[in-house]
């Protein structure tokens, strides 16, 4: 009898195993599911006021002018995706853009798209993700971005009372999720945080942001998330990069930003396009 016993609980054994360890992985899957709650989602069937706002402003000696209200298909929302453009007209026109310091852009014939998320949709940490993609892989003076500022930025628009902090101090600092520049690189972001050094426009753009590989022309999911003091960026949801210890400098509240712009004075004629199937915001529970 006692050997009928152990043979039938050598066989069943392997099978009491599999199901605590198919348990436990379950109970693994179903903590981290539990990890993020969603609490801003658009997907881009509309363009949600709600949600975001045009923002013209004149920074980083861009030579195009970020124009409203979609003018000239600089911001189109089609069949379920957000496109941002970079267009050329063909002729020069007059631009009302504004820098910091109060001059206005020259005549330009090239006009393109910026939204933000400023006074509408700001959180502070979680975890940011768009999924998103470039009409090419690469070309010369290109410069989309994905990107987070903090919430008392002083630039255009100002809107509330407390948005008098500087550029990049605490209250205003800077993180890029995903960015191109056309000059420098096929087929490869930039990710990574600005480096506040105390003074007003005064960052380090350098130590703390890397390259990677993308295919830039198919979609892709891009994200930064606050783990603990960390910073940590994900392509399609694998880390490719950490900002260690750098988290707890950005306590304040961010928002996110999505804009084409053209940097340098190489030419380019019709338009380019970053096309945005959805923008994420998540916290923990």
């Amino acid at each position: 009898m006692k050997q009928i016993f152990t043979l039938v609980l050598l066989v069943l054994l392997p099978f009491v195993v599999g199901c605590k360890d198919d348990s436990k992985k379950n109970e693994a899957i179903q903590s981290t599911a539990s990890t993020w709650k969603t609490d801003f989602h658009d997907d881009f069937d509309t363009f949600d006021p709600d949600n975001w706002q045009d923002q013209r402003i004149w920074v980083n000696n861009e030579n195009h002018c970020y124009v409203p209200d979609g003018e000239l298909g600089t911001r189109e929302v089609s069949e379920g995706t957000l496109k941002i453009r970079v267009v050329n007209i063909g002729e020069q026109r007059p631009c009302d853009n504004l820098d910091k310091h109060g001059n206005q852009h020259p005549d330009t014939e090239y006009v393109a798209g910026r939204i933000c998320s400023k006074n509408r949709k700001e959180f502070v940490k979680g975890r940011w993700t768009a999924r998103l993609k470039l009409s090419s892989n690469g070309e010369a003076s290109m410069f989309p971005a994905w990107w987070l500022l903090g919430a008392q930025n002083n630039e255009s628009p100002v809107q509330e009372e407390d948005e008098n902090i500087c550029w990049p101090l605490t209250g205003s600092g800077e993180i890029d999720i995903f960015e191109h520049h056309g000059d420098h690189m096929k087929d490869e972001f930039t990710t990574g945080a600005i480096v506040s050094l105390g003074e007003c426009d005064k960052g380090d753009w350098e130590s703390q942001r890397r390259n990677f590989p993308a295919t830039l022309n198919e979609f892709h999911e891009y994200s930064v998330e606050w783990e603990e003091s960390d910073l940590v960026y994900r392509l399609d949801g694998k880390e490719v990069y950490r900002n260690e210890g750098e988290g707890d400098k950005y306590p304040e509240p961010m928002f996110a930003i999505l804009n084409f712009a053209k940097i340098t004075d190489s030419p380019m004629t019709g338009e380019w396009v970053m096309e945005v199937d959805w923008v994420r915001h998540e916290s923990r529970n």
